[in-house]
């Protein structure tokens, strides 16, 4: 039998106000200075507030840090790192996107090192944590407070690149739906999808294992039940609290099986062209999924089971049919743009994805179909528009 590993933080809280749990942290492991890692929109927004007074109420020291890029490169988070400096830390705490996690884990780990980022791009089982770190997402998606991955752009090769290494995986998380009330639609939509592709690519994987499969399937029955209504109704803070729930259960199967083609063929675009990541998984989500059809049909199927119960009684065909639609309709409903027009993405540039996409052997090793260069060629040319008669290619 395979060994399998499930791997999680120490600390998980959820539920309105669990973030005031923050305070037994700080107790626990009698913490007196914070870096607080997150962004100028988050700080502008006020959101980052309620940290704040909870940390100068516990009489900790904080400095923050909000020069956090989107979609950040590694020179970003070098450029953090010698900011941050001799800072004195005895916590790191982020609150932000996916953005903002994935760097606040990797200055948990360079904080202090004798290595660099740029060591960690070629070698990234050297990292050891050297803060401890607590994560508090603000968009019901990504799922890295769960996660042993850090995504950075690498400019250089126009291609984003993952990080993995346990030592990235957060030693506390706060899933408090106060912090994604007010996130805005087109935001909620992009980071959703994202985790809903992390629920069904760890599902289809060919590391998909019994724990994996737990919590990929439970998280892809809340983010497929509460999606559409959480984006059309913004007040409906119980169904973005099950897609923050849902999104948590797509990091932690992330962790013990992976992520397929649908990002693989992400990076690409992100790095080259600064597509949102998000974004960039769902204008590829269903078409990768109906390439890989032939080969994942039972697992789908099997998902099919678990989320939409009452289909029983169809065939297992018919199931894969079910998941890959709603998959599409997903994207419809929520506004996400299905191909790459408006984001300068052209024709001449087919050949680098193809290249570009087809080097991402950590995750396209997990894809049970092992798609052909062909068949990836195909799946770029089904989402970009031809520019030269303006008409997508089919």
């Amino acid at each position: 039998m395979a060994i399998n590993q499930l791997k999680v933080p120490g600390k998980v809280f959820s539920g309105n106000d669990s973030y005031l749990k923050m305070k037994d942290i700080i107790e626990s492991e009698e913490v007196k200075n914070v870096l607080l890692i997150t962004d100028k929109g988050i700080e502008g927004a006020g959101i980052i507030q309620p940290v704040l007074e909870l940390l100068r109420e516990a009489g900790v020291n904080s400095e923050i840090f909000y020069h956090v890029q989107a979609e950040p490169t590694h020179n970003d988070v070098t450029q953090l790192v010698s900011e941050i400096g001799d800072t004195p830390a005895d916590y790191i705490v982020a609150v932000g996107g996916g953005s903002v996690l994935d760097v606040a884990k990797l200055v948990s780990v360079l904080k202090g090192a004798t290595y660099s980022i740029g060591n960690l791009l070629e070698t990234p089982g050297i990292a050891k944590k050297q803060v401890k770190s607590l994560l508090i997402p603000t968009t019901c998606g990504t799922g890295s407070e769960a996660t042993c991955n850090a995504i950075v752009g690498v400019p250089e090769k126009g291609i984003k690149i993952g990080i993995v290494n346990d030592a990235l995986i957060p030693d506390a998380a706060i899933l408090d739906a106060v912090f994604v009330k007010n996130l805005p639609q087109k935001h909620l939509a992009a980071a959703a999808v994202d985790a809903l592709c992390h629920c069904v690519e760890c599902y289809t994987s060919n590391k998909a294992n019994a724990f994996s499969d737990m919590f990929a399937a439970e998280g892809a029955k809340l983010i497929f039940h509460n999606i559409r209504e959480a984006y059309a109704n913004p007040a409906n803070l119980e169904a973005r609290s099950q897609l923050l729930i849902g999104s948590f259960y797509g990091g932690v199967a992330i962790t013990s099986s992976g992520t397929t083609a649908v990002h693989a063929l992400s990076y690409p675009l992100g790095g080259e062209f600064h597509i949102p990541h998000g974004v960039a998984n769902a204008i590829l989500f269903e078409k990768v999924m109906r390439v890989n059809k032939p080969d994942i049909t039972n697992e789908l199927a099997a998902l099919c089971d678990t989320v939409y119960p009452e289909k029983a009684t169809l065939s297992i065909n018919e199931k894969a049919e079910v998941m890959i639609e709603d998959i599409a309709d997903i994207v419809q409903k929520l506004d996400i743009p299905t191909d790459l027009a408006g984001f300068g993405v052209e024709l001449k540039d087919l050949d680098f994805l193809v290249e570009a996409g087809s080097g991402v052997r950590r995750l396209l090793d997990n894809n049970k179909r092992a798609l052909t260069k062909e068949e990836i060629t195909e799946i770029y040319l089904s989402v970009l528009n031809d520019q030269t008669g303006g008409e997508k290619n089919e």
